[in-house]
């Protein structure tokens, strides 16, 4: 039995909601899965002001556990196209496990969301895997054996590197089901991978 993290900031619960799926889909492949955020780095007067969700029930990871998983999924909306400051912060605190490589041969994946189609969705994800590809984990995409991300007939996120949400300029749409449904794919495929490799 795999064990998987699901490890994500959200600033808006966008990246939440879809953390759950993934962590729904990792577990219907038979894993146990944990849910944590990485510790936000904007002051909390500063948060509120900007309507930030407050009330998220993942704890805060350590860079510590990281190493107590077969398997870590990352999430995180975008900036500018690239992964938040605060997911950036995070992983540049565990320079102890790159040099030691601990983390090597662990299996990973990327979501995320974005305000457009088109505003940094495939990119965002990709950065996201470069960092972990540095830190030696093996990647699992969203293959298209999940239907869900085809067609033109709605608004939808999605892309073979990873599940994602679209949520509008003023964060007002919530992942669809088709996204929320890549976000359980990408999960299950994930533990399954890491189920063949550590099992």
């Amino acid at each position: 039995m795999a064990k998987v993290l699901v490890l994500y900031h959200s600033t808006y619960g966008h990246i939440e909601a879809m953390a759950e799926a993934v962590a729904e889909g990792a577990r219907s492949a038979g894993a146990t899965v944990d849910i944590r955020r990485v510790p936000e780095t904007v002051p909390e007067d500063l948060a509120r002001k900007s309507g930030y969700k407050m009330d998220q029930r993942a704890p805060i990871a350590t860079v510590d556990e990281l190493k107590d998983y077969d398997a870590i999924i990352v999430g995180a909306g975008t900036r500018f196209g690239r992964l938040p400051s605060q997911m950036a912060a995070f992983w540049d605190m565990a320079g102890g496990l790159w040099a030691t490589g601990a983390l090597n041969g662990k299996v990973g994946g990327a979501f995320t969301s974005t305000a457009t189609q088109h505003g940094g969705n495939e990119l965002t994800i990709l950065s996201m895997i470069h960092n972990l590809m540095h830190f030696g984990l093996t990647i699992v995409g969203l293959d298209y054996g999940y239907a869900g991300q085809s067609g033109v007939d709605t608004v939808r996120g999605g892309s073979p590197y990873g599940a994602s949400t679209v949520t509008d300029s003023d964060g007002s749409r919530m992942p669809s089901e088709d996204e929320l449904g890549g976000a359980r794919y990408q999960g299950r495929r994930v533990a399954e991978v890491a189920a063949k490799i550590f099992g």
